[in-house]
């Protein structure tokens, strides 16, 4: 595995090694023991799937509070999205900044944000099927959004706010000043 930090260091690019013939291809997706060496010490708990069948489907920006914060490792299995995390960590020094990645089924990169960001993706294809793996469970009296297209924070998804297809959630989430960070 290829393990790239990004702007913000404590969020990566993991590229799994791709073995192949002519049958296609094997890969490690989920090494724990490559990943400690890397500081990836918590353990990953559950599993989520999403499927979009629209292009420009847009999820975000999640987080999950303490005591159920989530870690997440992020990776695409069908189609292509943009991933953003944008650090939420009061006192940190990048807090309100955000990175992206594309991420896509051909190339197999993952994202891994660490907990203490808000996330969200946006697909750039239609039928995309997003897989990803968290460190803790899912806790709906934990769980809030931040408005993903917040002009505080500066994200270019690459689509407008007409062409984005949002949940009932997403659409009536807080603004970034409004945010009391709980991490």
């Amino acid at each position: 595995m290829e393990i790239r930090r990004l702007e913000i260091p404590d969020v990566f690019l993991i590229t799994p090694v791709r073995r192949g013939d002519h049958r296609g291809w094997f890969s490690e997706t989920f090494k724990a023991s490559v990943l400690a060496e890397h500081g990836f010490t918590h353990p990953f708990v559950q599993d989520n799937m999403a499927f979009s069948a629209a292009a420009g489907t847009l999820r975000g920006l999640h987080f999950q509070a303490p005591p159920h914060a989530q870690a997440k490792l992020v990776s695409v299995s069908k189609g292509k999205i943009l991933d953003v995390a944008v650090d939420a960590r009061k006192g940190s020094p990048t807090y309100g900044r955000h990175v992206s990645a594309e991420l896509d089924a051909e190339e197999g990169v993952q994202i891994y944000v660490p907990a203490g960001f808000l996330h969200g993706y946006v697909t750039r294809v239609p039928d995309t099927v997003v897989q990803y793996k968290v460190s803790d469970v899912y806790a709906p009296d934990c769980d809030g959004g931040v408005l993903w297209n917040d002009p505080d924070l500066g994200i270019d998804w690459g689509i407008g706010a007409s062409e984005a297809q949002l949940s009932a959630k997403d659409i009536a989430a807080q603004r970034f000043a409004d945010f009391k960070s709980p991490f």
